[in-house]
């Protein structure tokens, strides 16, 4: 199967600590979503989002800089799995999010990017 990257780079008037716990936070996750969200904070977690679209583990965390943890949308095959990594860097106004998603399956590539935005 084909895959592709998906990379994104954005500033937010916000604390790495703020993004952090957006992405980490089930209630603040499912505030912003507008969906369901169950996150881990744990390494080796689980996390569901998106109302139980994508599901997944934590690979690695380093609180307030750093999340990488394996992706699967509930419309890809079974087993296939992909790769999503947020790194949040100091920023003059907050702080700069730095975002990678990869493996994602050639034929979700643009409905899975238009959605990251």
């Amino acid at each position: 199967m084909k895959t592709r990257t998906i990379r994104q780079k954005v500033t937010f008037n916000a604390s790495g600590h703020e993004v952090y716990d957006a992405l980490m936070d089930s209630k603040i996750h499912a505030a912003f979503t507008g969906s369901p969200a169950k996150i881990s904070r744990k390494i080796g977690g689980s996390f569901s989002v998106f109302d139980g679209y994508a599901i997944g583990k934590n690979i690695e965390l380093v609180k307030d800089t750093k999340i990488v943890q394996s992706w699967h949308a509930s419309d890809w095959e079974a087993g296939v799995v992909s790769e999503i990594s947020f790194v949040m860097k100091p920023a003059r106004s907050g702080c700069t999010l730095e975002f990678t998603h990869s493996g994602v399956p050639s034929e979700n590539y643009n409905s899975i990017k238009q959605g990251w935005i």
